[in-house]
This record gives structure tokens, sequence and C-alpha cells, in this order.
């Protein structure tokens, strides 16, 4: 299964889970997933990008990963 880390600014949706595991393949279907099982969280998913073993992806929707995935969401760089 694809290991998950939260930052601080989830915890509160997650009530303090750090960690989380899951089943599915494709980013899309992880947010669907998260956002079930921790209602609210939405805000902040839409406020991260994501890093996908090492790669960071701004927009991920549509990336995919294996099981030995590890993601880690992460606050987007912000330009000016």
């Amino acid at each position: 299964m694809a290991k998950i880390t939260f930052p601080d600014s989830f915890l509160a949706y997650t009530d303090s889970v750090r960690e989380y595991e899951t089943h599915t393949t494709v980013y899309r279907d992880l947010e669907l997933e998260l956002k079930k099982k921790y209602p609210g969280i939405e805000n902040e998913l839409d406020k991260s990008s994501l890093a996908l073993d090492g790669q960071i992806y701004q927009d991920p929707f549509l990336e995919e990963f294996g099981a030995a995935s590890e993601i880690f969401f992460i606050p987007r760089i912000e330009g000016g």
C-alpha cells in the first residue's frame, strides 16, 4: 500500500493522524478517499502540492503511483 504523510496543517482534520495507507493508485481517487474519510480536508488538499517518490507536483490530479510509493503533502510555493 502507498504511504501518505500529512503535514501539521492537516492534523486538525485527521484527528492527529500523521500517516495513512491507501490501496488507490491514482491521485484523483486518493483525493476522493481522503475527502470521504476526513471531512473538511478539502481546503488543505487544494492548498497543497504533492511530493510523490521525491518528485513534486503542483497539480497532481492525474498522477499515478505504485503500492510502494511514498506521498507527502506540502504547502504550495507561491511566487510573485
